[in-house]
């Protein structure tokens, strides 16, 4: 009796935990496809890297903007109708880029993210809590870090997609040419481009629509779905009060920023080295997006490595680490101007891999009900993803620093968000070891 109630998945919840499991692929191939389109944007609208750098603060505030609502939703529905309400309004947001690429204007497009990801915010408030009640308390980490293994398959195939089906397919005439067109011949190119980026996302979008009916007419569990009443306030000052969850929500917030950063501008970040190797810049840009599939490669067999390590080490402790390795590479990204530089931003991704899930669940252990709460806190830590990029992209658009290079200088923020994580790693291994 005692091995059935520790198992990871329990028999009778294989089939939803598949569903929900699936779920976590799907937003993965919405976060990376669209990290390199901050760059795609800026060539085809012409604009600098911070205006393009809007798409992650239209991504990211839509996750902020719906977080709590989300909670709410679900607090007085289910689960799974939080679920369904996510997948309807990425499907609308997904679709909404057919109008924005007539409309020919990029506003249009941020509306469109927003809306996509405000369904994305309902999915990863629904999903990430309702994979932990799935099977007993003690198993609920490793159960949330092998659903959370999934996450990097979708992002894997979002940056696959991003560069074989949009960065490679665009025209390849250069930032600098195309500044010099007219505005005739700049309108036919930017609408010749914009049909080309919009396609995966209408594809995408039929996909979610089957996934939709998929999950509709099946039969979900409704064991974490226990209240339904909503006391807002008290609930917050109560799970406010845990230092684990406070300071969780920090660690997020700047986890999230350094993950967006690093698999953002690996895009400027190589190409600079590539050009400078006499390469031309949308051949340049293609080769840093493969280094960044190498990246999201390793990110994705690291976190299945550090799944099976938690069987062993202190969650707290293990985050602690991995942080810390970061940190070093991530000094080495900002002090080598050549490829090693760049090899170092691909080998963060080993230390990123775990991190989300592994705070997640820390966050919200013990939480019960209030969970969903909880976890909305947690969504909503992921505006780090929007207020962080542009910062960064202010730097880049610097060019030089003191004859460095600005993008290697811009890497410093991603330095400080893992000696915040270094610092609530080692708090929460103190705590969980006592």
């Amino acid at each position: 009796m005692k091995e059935q109630k520790l198992k990871v998945i329990p028999k009778a919840l294989i089939i939803p935990f598949i569903l929900i499991t699936f779920c976590f692929a799907l937003w993965g191939f919405a976060n990376d496809i669209t990290n390199p389109m901050v760059k795609a944007f800026s060539k085809i609208f012409r604009m600098s890297v911070t205006e393009g750098a809007l798409v992650q603060v239209a991504f990211y505030g839509g996750y902020f903007a719906m977080a709590f609502p989300a909670a709410i939703f679900i607090r007085k529905y289910s689960y799974k109708a939080g679920i369904l309400m996510g997948l309807g309004l990425y499907a609308i947001g997904a679709f909404l880029f057919f109008p924005a690429k007539m409309m020919g204007d990029y506003y249009p497009f941020l509306l469109a993210y927003f809306i996509l990801t405000c369904g994305l915010s309902f999915l990863e408030t629904s999903a990430n809590p309702y994979i932990l009640s799935m099977g007993p308390e003690e198993t609920s980490t490793q159960r949330l870090n092998f659903a959370q293994s999934f996450n990097p398959i979708g992002s894997l195939l979002g940056m696959f997609v991003a560069m074989k089906f949009i960065q490679s397919k665009l025209d390849p005439m250069d930032s600098a040419q195309r500044a010099n067109l007219d505005d005739v011949q700049f309108e036919a190119l930017k609408q010749s481009d914009l049909s080309i980026l919009i396609n995966p996302y209408l594809i995408i979008g039929l996909i979610i629509v089957v996934m939709f009916l998929l999950i509709l007419f099946a039969n979900m569990p409704k064991n974490a779905d226990k209240s339904h009443s909503i006391d807002f306030i008290p609930t917050l000052k109560r799970i406010f009060s845990l230092k684990h969850y406070r300071e969780g929500v920090l660690a997020q917030f700047f986890y999230v920023g350094v993950q967006i950063m690093c698999w953002t501008f690996i895009i400027q970040y190589g190409t600079r080295i590539f050009m400078q190797q006499g390469m031309a810049e949308q051949d340049a840009e293609v080769l840093s997006q493969q280094y960044n599939i190498v990246a999201m490669i390793i990110f994705c067999c690291s976190r299945f490595i550090c799944t099976f390590l938690l069987k062993f080490l202190n969650p707290g402790k293990l985050l602690m680490i991995l942080a810390i390795a970061g940190g070093c590479l991530v000094l080495g990204v900002i002090g080598f101007t050549n490829v090693i530089g760049l090899y170092c931003l691909v080998g963060v991704s080993a230390c990123m891999s775990l991190m989300f899930p592994t705070i997640y669940g820390i966050a919200l252990k013990g939480l019960g009900e209030d969970a969903k709460f909880g976890a909305a806190g947690l969504i909503m830590s992921i505006l780090g993803g929007s207020v962080l990029p542009p910062l960064q992209a202010s730097i880049i658009d610097m060019k030089e620093i003191g004859g460095f290079p600005a993008v290697n200088i811009s890497f410093i923020l991603p330095f400080i968000c893992f000696v915040v994580i270094t610092i609530y790693g080692f708090r929460m291994y103190k705590i969980i070891k006592e």
